[in-house]
């Protein structure tokens, strides 16, 4: 943890005030995941998107379990700034756990589905969009480097979960109608 913090501590020497107020903005973004909850309603909304839209819902509620609901209250492994009080935060402290960075996890289980389902044009702008997030959660100072690739991980393999699982729901309506007999 010594070199991570080392790492963040020289993150902090590259801050602008033009800068902080851009990565302010898009850790905003991905508060309570509120800007992937509106892209995939709006894509849940449209019957061409529907199904990419709820499968980034599955992954999303996967996501939600395994990164809030398991694995930071397991590992509870204090934030960044807790071992660096003097630190100046420009944004309010979040009260959870560090690990795994749950703005990069959800960002990483949206991209992930974009991916999976060869979205490409849409798979392209929301992994940047989870890059920068993980990019400026790292230079607010309130995850480490580790906590960002466990986000990532976590983001993928609830995308790939999603997949998984939409699939063998889709077989399984497959075999359902070939059963019911025509008349």
């Amino acid at each position: 943890m010594n070199g991570e913090l080392m790492f963040l501590n020289l993150i902090q020497k590259i801050r602008f005030p033009l800068l902080d107020t851009i990565m302010v903005f898009i850790t905003h973004l991905g508060d309570k995941g509120l800007i992937w909850i509106g892209l995939t309603t709006i894509l849940i909304i449209y019957r061409k998107t529907r199904t990419l839209g709820l499968m980034m819902l599955l992954s999303i509620i996967i996501d939600l379990i395994l990164c809030n609901g398991l694995l930071k209250p397991l590992i509870a492994r204090p934030r960044p700034f807790v071992f660096n009080p003097h630190i100046n935060l420009l944004i309010a402290k979040p009260n959870d756990y560090s690990f795994p960075s749950g703005h990069t996890a959800i960002s990483f289980a949206v991209a992930g589905i974009c991916y999976l389902l060869r979205q490409k044009r849409l798979f392209t702008s929301t992994l940047i969009l989870a890059l920068l997030m993980g990019i400026s959660r790292m230079y607010l100072y309130v995850h480490y480097p580790s906590d960002i690739l466990g986000g990532m991980l976590v983001g993928y393999l609830s995308s790939w979960l999603a997949y998984r699982f939409y699939n063998q729901i889709q077989k399984y309506s497959q075999t359902q109608k070939k059963k019911i007999p025509m008349h």
